[in-house]
């Protein structure tokens, strides 16, 4: 009658809970498992992946909600794949997700942050009204709070990049609907390109990999050189900034295992972990600056910006001969020929994160190791200025 195919439904405990789940057609929707609190189905759209779905309904019951927790960590261990679950959670994930009447508890606020962690989903932000439930506490004082919501893995984020839920305002349930609109982009194939991360400059095998690059290959030009040590930084690169999270978790789990032990072994072990810890904060924190918008998307410089920096002093303009001002001593300093000190000094004054070029290197990657590789910098620098040729490869930033 209300031009539905398939449906699956899980009845009303009382005056509480009941889900049903409505699709149009029927050989799209798979049912993987249900309970009194959830509908869990795959659906297939036709060009795309398959994703899970599911419905959910929280425990009501404060006293029992480690129950929510323990299916969320059920439901996460089935087979990976684009995931979205939305419906009524009956929590929230922080005290602004709540006004009026007492603060939610903490306890409850940390148990779904964390289970959203354990299970690696992520709250998809809303628009529209702030919250999506309420209650008359007598006529001069509402409670307000945000118990509906939409959690998404990495996968479905991916394949749904501009998911869009919106929380409706017109109901007569004390619940206000939610709306979930998948906005399906369509992939477009990339080539994925080498970039040096600036965290594996704390890293000291970075430095190993690049000075045994440079030594096993003397006699080949710079481009080559930097070629041949990305390969290998890329491939060992990805052990380094593609486990930070694991690393992390690694070391807090160690140091709560062996916090408050008072022998000597304990102590030392839980010092090294936490310098360890610290250290792989730092290099998160380098990896997410270099990706910052501010530095990358500022401006689009290649290798224009380190030859701006390196003539901004020297406006060499073709031949320059003779000054209109006859100024000779101006003049011959900009027909001085290029040292190593100028150089230098024109690539350190670059921010290390500003965006690589065509060849994937940070400034950072040339002022690090400038002590093994400036004087290969140093004769590119030259040779454009002595010819005005200069490989189209290579940034020098």
């Amino acid at each position: 009658m209300i031009g539905f195919e398939g449906a699956i439904a899980v009845e009303a405990r009382g005056h509480s809970g009941g889900l049903a789940m409505l699709w149009k057609n029927k050989e799209k929707v798979t049912l993987n498992s249900l309970s009194n609190n959830h509908i869990d189905v795959t659906v297939e759209v036709h060009g795309l992946h398959k994703f899970r779905l599911t419905g959910f309904y929280g425990e009501p019951n404060r006293a029992k909600r480690y129950e929510t927790w323990n299916l969320l960590r059920r439901l996460s261990t089935e087979p990976l794949s684009p995931w979205c679950i939305i419906g009524n959670m009956n929590n929230v994930l922080n005290q602004l997700d709540k006004r009026g009447g007492r603060l939610y508890p903490n306890h409850l606020i940390q148990g779904f942050q964390s289970i959203l962690d354990d299970c690696n989903l992520h709250d998809l932000a809303s628009e529209g009204y702030q919250f999506t439930w309420e209650r008359s506490c007598g006529p001069d004082e509402r409670i307000e709070i945000k118990l509906d919501r939409a959690l998404i893995n990495d996968s479905l984020m991916a394949q749904f990049a501009e998911a869009k839920l919106t929380n409706l305002e017109i109901s007569t349930s004390d619940h206000d609907p939610i709306f979930l609109e998948p906005m399906v982009v369509t992939n477009v194939i990339s080539v994925a390109h080498f970039r040096f991360e600036n965290a594996w400059l704390k890293e000291p095998m970075c430095k190993k990999i690049m000075e045994d690059t440079w030594h096993m290959n003397q006699g080949k030009t710079l481009q080559d050189k930097i070629v041949i040590c990305s390969v290998v930084l890329q491939k060992w690169g990805k052990e380094i900034t593609g486990c930070f999270k694991n690393c992390i978790n690694q070391c807090k789990m160690i140091m709560k295992m062996v916090k408050g032990r008072t022998d000597a072994n304990s102590r030392k072990l839980y010092k090294e972990e936490s310098k360890k810890l610290k250290e792989i904060y730092s290099q998160q924190e380098i990896f997410w600056r270099q990706r910052s918008k501010q530095l990358w998307l500022r401006e689009g410089d290649q290798n224009s910006k380190f030859f701006h920096s390196s003539t901004k002093m020297r406006r060499k303009i073709n031949h320059i001969t003779f000054l209109a001002n006859n100024a000779d001593v101006q003049n011959s300093v900009l027909l001085d020929d290029i040292d190593t000190k100028e150089v230098k000094d024109a690539l350190f004054h670059m921010h290390p994160d500003k965006s690589p070029g065509s060849d994937g290197m940070s400034p950072g990657f040339y002022q690090k190791y400038w002590s093994t590789m400036g004087e290969d910098v140093v004769n590119v620098v030259k040779k454009f200025f002595a010819n005005g040729t200069f490989d189209k490869h290579l940034s020098i930033l």
